[in-house]
């Protein structure tokens, strides 16, 4: 099942100086849903397609975009909880399994319980074939650069939103591979999501 996204805003009332000085890594989040409209906000922020040549608001070595985004949604209004995965060029989620699955990321995560209050998980990997056939043995370093350059979009973006975020690197890759059914990735980090106040 396909979810178009709404459509992304390209302008706030938030400075972009302003959102630098509040960005904070946020472990505690307020009860409360996300919206749709907050979640493709988001989604955009991260990987979105900002151009009519497929570049991206991350920049990526080479234009490979090697990076794959999964969305675990929870509490999010207009989406049921479940697994889904983020399709930049449509801008749009396609629903890969149901339920919650928050326990099972809990466990992935060396039992970091605060990610089980958030309303949704950003999960982040990589397929390293691109980067790996064009730049050898340096692929893996330029995906993980793009990989930063992606965190640091989402902690901005939420700001502006205020929803709190975490990069979380202490993962269990397997696990979370497996939750998600893939094999040619690897799960890099998570981004959980939830309301706050900045």
């Amino acid at each position: 099942m396909t979810i178009m996204l709404p459509k992304p805003r390209t302008a706030s009332s938030l400075s972009i100086e302003e959102t630098l000085l509040k960005r904070r890594s946020v472990r505690e989040y307020r009860a409360g849903a996300l919206t749709l409209s907050e979640v493709s906000q988001l989604l955009w922020g991260a990987y979105g397609i900002t151009s009519d040549e497929g570049y991206r608001t991350a920049p990526s070595a080479g234009s490979l975009f090697p990076l794959r985004v999964y969305l675990a949604a929870v509490n999010v209004q207009g989406l049921e909880s479940g697994l889904y995965k983020y399709d930049s060029n449509a801008h749009s989620l396609e629903l890969m399994k149901k339920g919650d699955y928050s326990e099972n990321i809990v466990s992935a995560t060396f039992a970091q319980d605060y990610i089980s209050e958030a309303a949704a998980v950003l999960i982040i990997s990589a397929d390293y074939t691109g980067p790996n056939e064009k730049y050898g043995a340096q692929g893996k370093k330029f995906t993980w650069m793009d990989l930063g350059h992606l965190g640091q979009n989402v902690h901005l973006q939420a700001v502006s939103l205020e929803i709190g975020t975490v990069a979380v690197a202490a993962v269990r890759p397997g696990e979370i591979e497996k939750i998600l059914g893939i094999e040619s990735e690897e799960v890099l980090y998570l981004m959980p999501l939830g309301k706050t106040s900045y």
